[in-house]
């Protein structure tokens, strides 16, 4: 029986891993949460499948107990401040979440004299100002981050390999390029604009979505292809060495005009008009993020299998049911 830890499992990534995994045989689950402060939404239907501890990763004792503990084999170390945009008002915070949940994590192994095998997800937003004749971006494209949660998940990366290199940990590092579906929350592009089409849809917003900026160009993976990726990653790639995942296709390759586009088309009201509003619009943008996986694909053999429609459709019905459960929420 592998014994296996997901931090940040309440949130997007985390649940769906959760899902895949408990699929799977011989795998017990282990995840943590604060039974006060966790939203438990995402991981209701699995709940009682799932060994639970309350801990706070930003103290070292409580990380150091349950990691005794359990002893696990893996650990996905999905926990993390996600949202770029609140991070230019929250440098700290976000500091002190990605950087420092890390590093109580790595340093609680040691004491705890455990090796497991660790995935640390990274974000292709540690690239930041890419130059059009940079793309597509690989492990070895320069970073020029332009936002404090980019900073954060760069640190995260670098202290990864600074104890993979001290210490050995058995760490797998990688980077993950733009991955949607059920459960993202609505502060990013396609589940923002997904809300209030279903919004419109049951009268409770006018027939007119606010954006961001638009022309902004991404490569799309469904979450659950991401996750049977990360799945792949702990069982096939080299502890310490860097992985890009993302989706190379270029049917995979959109500007989030096309997205919105595409749900509106979808939407079951027409003539639906969208605005840019500047509460969206970010203090720098990043305009393109188009990577080039292919050290991961010959490596694994890992194909995503989910097209761009099936992302959009279960994006959307994901906030259908939700604004049909919660038709009094106010935002």
């Amino acid at each position: 029986m592998r014994k296996i830890l997901i931090t940040g499992i309440t949130g997007f990534v985390g649940s769906h891993l959760a899902d895949f995994l408990l699929a799977k045989k011989n795998i017990k689950v282990f995840g943590l949460r604060r039974y006060h402060l966790s939203k438990e939404d995402n991981i209701l239907h699995i709940i009682n499948k799932i060994e639970w501890f309350d801990c706070d990763l930003l103290d070292p004792k409580a990380i150091q107990n349950v990691l005794k503990k359990i002893k696990p084999d893996i650990i996905f170390h999905m926990a993390s401040q996600s949202f770029v945009s609140p991070s230019w008002d929250h440098p700290s915070l976000y500091m002190d979440v990605n950087y420092k949940m890390t590093v109580n994590l790595f340093e609680s192994c040691l004491v705890n004299n455990i090796n497991p095998l660790i995935l640390l997800p990274g974000s292709g937003e540690e690239y930041g100002e890419i130059k059009e004749k940079e793309l597509p971006i690989t492990e070895k494209t320069i970073l020029r981050p332009v936002n404090p949660y980019a900073v954060t998940k760069i640190a995260q990366d670098f202290i990864a390999y600074v104890y993979f290199r001290s210490y050995g940990l058995r760490v797998i590092r990688v980077r993950a390029f733009n991955h949607e579906g059920p459960r993202r929350d609505k502060v990013f592009g396609l589940p923002m604009y997904a809300y209030q089409i279903a919004k419109i849809e049951a009268n409770l917003q006018k027939p007119l979505v606010l954006t961001g900026v638009l022309t902004d160009k991404r490569n799309f993976t469904h979450v659950k292809d991401m996750v049977k990726a990360y799945w792949l990653a702990v069982n096939k790639c080299k502890i310490g060495e860097l992985y890009i995942i993302g989706n190379n296709d270029k049917k995979f390759t959109y500007r989030y005009k096309y997205l919105l586009e595409l749900l509106i088309s979808k939407s079951k009201v027409r003539n639906i008009k969208h605005k840019i509003h500047k509460k969206y619009i970010r203090p720098v943008q990043v305009p393109r993020l188009i990577c080039n996986p292919s050290k991961f694909y010959k490596l694994t053999k890992w194909k995503p299998i989910y097209d761009i429609d099936t992302i959009v459709e279960d994006t959307l019905n994901y906030w259908r049911l939700y604004v049909n459960k919660n038709k009094n929420c106010s935002n």
